[in-house]
């Protein structure tokens, strides 16, 4: 380096004078924390992997114990749906999704927005996502979105994977209700994923919960357990008889509406009460953990 560039180099105002090229352009907040970008980082995260691989084994375990498991116990008074449930394919389907959606199902999606910010906090790299920057509506609609996509092919995976394994295994006969109703296998096939559609509404509570513990905590584990507890609550107080009208107003009380799917003329009266249950608990919820997100002192 010569005199005068080692003069210049060392003058007020002239210290990236030698620096080829300019600054980086800056952040455009609209941008930032694209979907793609979460959504990848999302399924490459170990808990997404395993909880698709225990949806997509669950049927596979079901069977298996249907397999191993003796004859009927001939003391019920009338077919139910573990009696049904090795009759064909679509009775399979339909007996995993019982089985599954008040408990797994609620732990799924509890799992994937209870994580979506709890987790970050959690790792300490909430405030640097704040300062790339990320507006703090744009980051919780970009995780909701992402965790409402994996949720959703969760839940919509295991009658898929239900209704391919009872093929195999009971061959693609009707659909036999308990009471007796009978369904073809294409039918009956609509009729489960539609159920599973309701599931995932009727769920959407659950996930706007879990939302608003994930930004209320820096333990995701407490926000998952939160809203899974919820749920158990609500399914207890549901059984209590004596609360009449208040369980109406159970955030669970419809969740097995859906069965009304396996009959040949559908009542939607129950299926309807559920969706709009659901979608006014999720709102609530919602609009709370966003008011509790933009408010929220970030810390970690």
């Amino acid at each position: 380096m010569s005199t005068q560039d080692r003069q210049l180099s060392t003058r007020r105002g002239h210290v990236g004078a030698l620096v080829d090229g300019g600054a980086a352009p800056p952040a455009v907040p609209g941008r930032t924390l694209p979907l793609r970008t979460e959504l990848v980082r999302q399924l490459r995260r170990r808990r997404t992997q395993v909880a698709f691989a225990l949806v997509a084994a669950m049927p596979v375990i079901l069977w298996a114990a249907f397999s191993l498991g003796g004859g009927d116990d001939g003391g019920s008074s009338g077919p139910s749906l573990v009696d049904l449930a090795s009759g064909s394919a679509a009775n399979f389907a339909v007996f995993t999704l019982f089985a599954s959606a008040n408990f797994l199902l609620v732990v799924l999606v509890a799992l994937f927005f209870g994580d979506t910010v709890a987790s970050e906090a959690s790792w300490s790299s909430l405030r640097y996502l704040l300062a790339v920057p990320v507006p703090r509506a744009r980051l919780l609609r970009q995780k909701a979105i992402v965790a409402s996509a994996l949720a959703a092919a969760a839940l919509l995976l295991l009658p898929v994977v239900a209704l391919l394994v009872g093929a195999l295994a009971y061959g693609t006969g009707d659909l036999v209700s308990p009471i007796g109703e009978s369904l073809p296998f294409w039918s009956a096939a609509g009729r489960v994923m539609l159920g599973a559609v309701y599931v995932i509404v009727q769920l959407s509570w659950v996930a706007a919960l879990a939302l608003l513990l994930s930004v209320s905590t820096d333990a995701p584990l407490g926000a998952v357990g939160g809203a899974v507890m919820a749920s158990i609550v609500s399914q207890i107080l549901d059984q209590i008889t004596e609360l009449g009208v208040i369980r109406d107003f159970l955030p669970t009380h419809y969740s097995d509406a859906w069965s009304a799917l396996l009959a040949t003329d559908v009542d939607w009266a129950d299926m309807t009460y559920g969706v709009f249950s659901a979608v006014c608990y999720a709102t609530v919820f919602g609009a709370a953990a966003a008011w509790r997100f933009t408010r929220k002192d970030i810390t970690s």
